[in-house]
């Protein structure tokens, strides 16, 4: 961002004063600045459950990153509010005076909430109106031909900690609550400064270094986001199929800054907030001037979304705030609706994989496809609705390829890596324990380490390629709200038959799906060729 004029007649900072409150097994009382009350309440919970708000700030360059991680292994939903302070002296008076009447430096409950105009975020209305004239606030972020940025996952991973990791100049609430521009507070590594953190990084908390475990990290990327932030407004016109997704909504009439989507576990959010510059306004005040941001960003678990909408003390909530966490909750407004139907033919940019449900048939340029499920960071696993008749599973890799090949290019752009060769084993139809005589279900699939690993997942080093569901994908797809409820929808259309990449002998035979949704051994049975052959799966992401 921006180097910061040399001055010595000002007194420059944008502090990090912020204050994380946590949700966890439905105990939660966010409105209490009372740390231990919280902590009483987080004591009750055994899951894995924790998220931390990171604020990566650089006085000298004015970069300003927050975004929200979530290093536990639910679900969570996250919200944000800034609140701003200014102050000014002239050369040759004793006392500051705060450009907001009645706003006091060293208490950050009375600085003004950055509230922005219903049209536009980047100008702030009512008291926040005060600060146009002397700072820009920069929201989300997007860099042409870039992916998103990289950060060092949070080593405190105490969810009874409502510490934040701050990094740089920014300064952790409750490290230190000191407001005069020069005090330390950091609890995170790094100097604050904009793309410090980077591919193949890593940092060793060996000491510690930091707050929170004596590990090394290797840096993580953010969520790429979907759509710049927006106001709620903004949001109630979108077409409903995009009204989830990974995008940052800000309830003007509150300033309360929303995830538009379920934060999965291991994800972390896009930058609400990228950089907080001066203006010329302000680097040409005769003396000296204070600036600062405090911060609090506020977790909950997806079903306690009345503790969003309870009454705030000094706002009253958008009217469609319900119905904007009503649609996060369930992950789609009407549980889809709004996305095309299966058979209507369009293109990727006009469907909103985010909402989809397991299972959502849907036809993408051409080709008709069933939807298996959101493998988070914005990836997805789909299959070609149907088997590519007349082929061996032998021959599927061949298949696979020509058939890649002819997707439309907008198609091929989403495509992430897969790895070039899957690491798999074999397994003989007798060695398997079966859950009914149709062989829906393997119940011991657990005793077979190697089959059950081989997991279709991204893989950086790969290729962007169409693939096999291996044995363990099969499983782990079937069942009651997945991808496969039923032995009639695990087959393809027609029905037909269709092969997976796991063996079922040491020599070429194959597991496959047989015609009526059941497991077989290709090595046992031999379908007709005309009834089946191969079925190419993909990973797609729409926001590369």
């Amino acid at each position: 961002m921006t180097p910061e004029k040399k001055n010595q007649r000002r007194l420059r900072n944008l502090a990090l004063l912020s204050l994380l409150l946590l949700l966890v097994g439905g105990t939660f009382a966010f409105q209490a600045f009372n740390q231990r009350a919280i902590n009483d309440r987080l004591n009750e919970v055994d899951i894995n459950v924790g998220g931390r708000v990171h604020d990566y700030y650089n006085r000298d360059t004015e970069n300003k990153d927050v975004f929200v991680e979530n290093y536990g292994n639910v679900p969570l939903m996250a919200r944000i509010r800034l609140s701003e302070f200014m102050e000014k002296r002239s050369a040759g008076d004793t006392d500051f005076t705060p450009i907001v009447g009645g706003t006091i430096r060293d208490q950050v409950n009375t600085w003004t909430v950055m509230r922005p105009s219903e049209t536009n975020l980047n100008t702030r209305v009512s008291d926040s109106a005060a600060f146009n004239t002397y700072a820009n606030l920069t929201f989300g972020w997007t860099r042409s031909g870039q992916d998103a940025p990289w950060f060092i996952p949070t080593f405190n991973r105490d969810n009874q900690d409502l510490m934040t990791a701050s990094a740089g100049h920014a300064r952790d609430w409750l490290t230190s609550t000191a407001t005069d521009g020069v005090t330390d507070g950091a609890t995170h590594p790094g100097d604050g400064t904009d793309a410090y953190w980077s591919s193949g990084d890593s940092f060793d908390n060996s000491g510690p270094v930091w707050p929170g475990e004596e590990v090394t990290h290797d840096a993580a990327q953010n969520l790429q986001q979907e759509r710049a932030p927006m106001t709620i407004s903004q949001w109630a016109a979108l077409p409903n199929n995009l009204k989830v997704g990974n995008f940052w909504v800000i309830d003007h009439q509150t300033g309360w800054a929303y995830w538009a989507n379920q934060l999965q576990a291991g994800e972390t959010t896009s930058y609400l907030l990228d950089a907080a510059q001066m203006t010329a306004a302000a680097d040409s005040i005769p003396g000296e001037y204070y600036y600062g941001i405090h911060v609090d960003g506020q977790l909950i678990s997806p079903d306690r979304i009345n503790d969003f909408l309870a009454a705030d003390p000094d706002y009253t909530h958008h009217d469609d705030l319900s119905d904007f966490l009503t649609a996060v909750q369930n992950g789609s407004i009407d549980n889809n609706w709004g996305n095309p139907g299966p058979d209507d033919n369009v293109q990727p940019d006009q469907i909103n994989f985010s909402i989809m449900a397991p299972g959502t048939i849907f036809t993408m340029a051409g080709e008709q496809y069933r939807y298996l499920e959101n493998q988070g960071g914005g990836n997805h696993l789909i299959i070609r609705n149907d088997s590519l008749r007349g082929h061996f599973p032998v021959e599927q890799e061949t298949v696979f390829t020509n058939w890649y090949a002819g997707l439309d290019s907008a198609v091929q752009s989403m495509v992430q890596p897969v790895a070039n060769v899957f690491t798999t084993a074999y397994v003989r139809p007798e060695n398997l324990d079966w859950s009914d005589p149709s062989r829906w279900q393997i119940l011991n699939l657990d005793a077979f380490p190697d089959i059950a690993a081989d997991i279709s997942t991204v893989d950086s080093t790969g290729t962007s390629r169409a693939f096999a569901l291996s044995m363990a994908d099969i499983v782990r797809l079937s069942g009651p709200g997945r991808a496969f409820t039923s032995n009639g929808n695990r087959a393809g259309i027609g029905p037909s038959w269709w092969s997976l990449r796991t063996h079922s002998s040491a020599g070429a035979g194959r597991w496959i799906v047989g015609s009526s949704g059941g497991l077989g051994a290709w090595s046992t049975q031999h379908p007709s060729l005309n009834d089946g052959g191969v079925r190419p799966a993909l990973i797609i992401n729409p926001s590369i």
